[in-house]
């Protein structure tokens, strides 16, 4: 199913095309190829003072380790995640080596989230971000350190019809048609 973004002017083909369905095709696996080449991607991101404040989780369908990111999810993301190929979670060092708090991890790891989706996208593959998952439950699942945090997963696959999702729920939200709100919203100051 496509939902090309509705833009006022051309963008390139795999930004206007992005969006987050939660049908995958179950039983479908990621080659180790395709999934080096998404965290390759993040790895190269631009981060403040090359800092690269993010490390990665990564669970493949039917392992232990996507199990456990499949146990921390809530709400639906519990009933249409699990037929991702793969799950990963994106833990943000949130401290300087001194022990300070650096926000700006949020922001840099934003950004490696980014580089991954494309690059998922140009592999085929569809990408799905959430936030509806146990914080402290991961982090302790995976013994994350203090200072560092899980702050996304993102759910990666080959995408399936919407007909597929048991869920009424989701199959509504992925049927729905995609809205932002318009440009001249966002413009705090100055003119295009």
């Amino acid at each position: 199913m496509r939902k090309p973004a509705n833009t006022s002017v051309p963008l390139h083909p795999i930004l206007a095309e992005r969006w987050s369905p939660r049908s995958f095709e179950a039983g479908t696996e990621i080659s180790t190829e395709d999934l080096t080449a998404v965290i390759e991607a993040a790895r190269w991101a631009p981060s403040a003072n090359n800092v690269q404040p993010w490390s990665f989780i990564i669970g493949r369908n039917g392992d232990v380790n996507f199990t456990k990111i499949t146990d921390s999810l809530t709400g639906f993301n519990q009933k249409w995640a699990p037929t991702a190929s793969a799950l990963i979670v994106m833990v943000a060092n949130m401290q300087t080596p001194e022990g300070d708090p650096r926000p700006i991890s949020m922001y840099d790891c934003g950004l490696a989230a980014a580089a991954l989706t494309i690059e998922a996208i140009h592999r085929g593959y569809a990408v799905h971000q959430m936030a509806g998952f146990e914080v402290e439950q991961l982090n302790a699942a995976f013994d994350v350190v203090e200072g560092c945090s899980a702050i996304v997963v993102l759910a990666i696959g080959k995408q399936a019809p919407a007909e597929d999702l048991a869920d009424s729920f989701a199959r509504d939200l992925e049927l729905a048609p995609r809205e932002r709100k318009p440009l001249t919203e966002l413009i705090i100051s100055g003119d295009l």
